[in-house]
């Protein structure tokens, strides 16, 4: 849905929505070769069915964003989305030559780039604060981790599993895949290190779970319960 990322910020700017007590958001963090789009999917409609915060009743919408956020930092910075694309990585799931990216090793970020990704950050803090939304990737597990009504997610398994996981969706060759999966992990990770200050580990995440034994149903109802426990949503039958 066109610009409805934006439009639903300036309408919660427009309602005066709290500030005191910014969120509830879930941030999913993944490798390279776990799915995190159904886990969201799966979210965003059965949170859509609860209220958040025991003391406002209101049934809310939640809704999941990923390249949203590339278009709406790509509309406030009036340039194209395909040049946004260029600081992050583009996910694609083709051949691995077809992959762009603005990163490498020696990369030193440019003023253009830094204005990207300040936008890039001010975008995700802003979606975090207005809540009720799943944020997947961008290093937002980094940019928003002091939101206090937030649940950090990691997805991971080991790395022949996701090597044999590209293979099968993408028809790649082994070699192809594994030089696929190892370069995205690494483009990941050094937009995340170059946002954060430093690499990130397991301490900086509130869930992680490991994608090769864990369904999604079962990821989806764990994280569930733990935001239950949390009373960053109640059930109707307890209100």
């Amino acid at each position: 849905m066109k610009n409805f990322l934006s439009n639903y910020l300036a309408e919660s700017s427009a309602q005066e929505k709290k500030t005191k007590y910014p969120g509830p958001v879930i941030m999913i963090s993944r490798e390279c070769g776990c799915s995190a789009k159904p886990i969201a999917i799966k979210l965003a409609k059965i949170l859509s069915g609860y209220s958040y915060r025991a003391e406002n009743s209101t049934n809310v919408e939640w809704k999941w964003v990923s390249k949203e956020i590339i278009e709406e930092a790509a509309m406030e910075l009036e340039m194209d989305p395909g040049q946004i694309k260029n600081v992050f990585l583009s996910e694609v799931k083709t051949q691995l030559h077809e992959v762009t990216t603005a990163f490498s090793v020696e990369k030193i970020y440019e003023a253009d780039d830094q204005a990207v990704i300040d936008t890039v950050r001010d975008v995700i803090l802003r979606i975090a604060e207005v809540g009720n939304f799943i944020i997947v990737g961008r290093a937002a597990s980094s940019i928003a981790r002091d939101v206090s009504q937030k649940l950090s997610i990691r997805l991971q398994a080991p790395l022949d599993w996701r090597i044999n996981r590209i293979m099968q969706v993408s028809n790649m060759t082994k070699s192809d895949a594994q030089e696929y999966v190892l370069e995205i992990d690494r483009q990941r990770d050094l937009f995340v290190e170059h946002v954060n200050g430093r690499k990130m580990n397991n301490c900086d995440f509130d869930l992680i779970f490991n994608y090769a034994t864990m369904q999604d149903d079962y990821i989806v109802d764990a994280v569930i319960n733990i935001m239950k426990n949390k009373r960053m949503i109640v059930s109707h039958e307890n209100e």
